[in-house]
């Protein structure tokens, strides 16, 4: 999760079901010394019919618990491995079997994730792309580049204009970095990943963003965009997204929001009531897809699961859509069909 400074950039000027599968899965970070184990935690995934689950490093435990579960699974690549996976396809090889095919297929893998929030400022991010080569190779080795693809999710700091979403545009940083990136995406059929806040959005500008137009519940649109116009933030967000990636040529690329949430306690906005008006419309929402791109769903990632309490005091821990002891911070509904 990136800061807010990282947010304020960018105010520069239901559950989704396809016949088969769910569009909205739910980020189980672990930075917690009081969690359930993993097996109760898959248990309360499906308890809730949460199909899709990401997680930020591999770990035996919760791996075998995913088996035989049907819950798709994105895997972070952990930061600390991206230099020997650039720098050695051996390396990229032993990585996927230990991690990928000794539990593939009773694990449904849906994606790898390499680098999170690292571009274009951590040092970490010159390695992306070659690791990430190195790990589609190792998948296309093993018969399982159309079964699992490989991808990087960036923050929306990598926009250097957001406003309106239509002027969507990559910093000079940035755009470097994703260019080939996104052009080696399209090339393997796998989207882009971004995690998208409108919090930090709000409570980094109140004054030029308002509460309703952050939490989904605005009564009418807010920005007029030509023939396009939002009635919230998370959907104005996605597109600027869309937009920058038309302008290095990758207008094709589908974007899936890796992260989105809103916390329950800590600091202004930061209300149990807001939390769970936020992740209720932003399930409603991503059936309908964008002003930019309707009619399109939109494969989205709450965070998080659980409170953690190893995270920074305050706003940090508090995203949880349930307790340690696996009880609601608020009831929310899963299965929302319609908006």
């Amino acid at each position: 999760m990136a800061s807010l400074g990282v947010f304020v950039a960018l105010l520069s000027g239901v559950l989704l079901a396809s016949p088969a599968r769910c569009q909205v899965g739910v980020s189980y970070g672990m930075l917690g010394d009081n969690l359930p184990p993993p097996a109760e935690v898959v248990a309360l995934f499906q308890q809730h019919n949460i199909t899709r689950m990401r997680i930020y490093f591999p770990t035996t435990e919760i791996l075998e618990a995913l088996r035989g579960s049907n819950i798709e699974l994105t895997l972070d690549v952990p930061r600390e491995d991206l230099r020997l996976l650039a720098s050695d396809a051996a390396t990229a090889g032993d990585w996927i079997d230990r991690n990928v095919r000794a539990h593939w297929p009773n694990v449904l893998f849906r994606r790898l994730v390499v680098g999170n929030e690292l571009i274009p400022s951590v040092a970490e991010a010159q390695f992306i792309l070659p690791a990430m080569k190195n790990l589609h190779n190792a998948l296309s080795s093993a018969g399982l580049e159309n079964h699992i693809k490989v991808s990087t999710a960036v923050d929306t700091g990598v926009l250097g204009q957001s406003y309106p979403p239509s002027a969507g545009k990559f910093t000079a940083a940035a755009g470097d970095l994703l260019g080939p990136i996104v052009e080696f995406l399209s090339s393997t059929g796998a989207p882009l990943l971004a995690n998208v806040y409108t919090y930090f959005a709000y409570v980094g500008n109140p004054a030029d963003v308002s509460l309703d137009y952050a939490l989904f519940t605005a009564g009418g649109a807010v920005v007029s965009d030509g023939k396009n116009s939002y009635q919230n933030l998370f959907h104005a967000v996605l597109d600027s997204v869309y937009a920058a990636l038309e302008k290095i040529g990758a207008g094709g690329l589908e974007v899936v929001v890796s992260e989105s949430g809103w916390p329950s306690a800590g600091s202004a906005a930061a209300t149990v009531g807001n939390a769970r008006t936020y992740n209720q419309n932003l399930i409603r929402h991503t059936r309908e897809g964008t002003p930019r791109k309707p009619g399109r769903p939109i494969e989205t990632y709450i965070f998080a699961m659980f409170n953690e309490n190893k995270k920074a005091p305050g706003t940090e821990e508090n995203f949880g859509l349930f307790y340690p002891n696996k009880q609601p911070v608020y009831p929310i509904n899963f299965q929302t069909q319609s908006i």
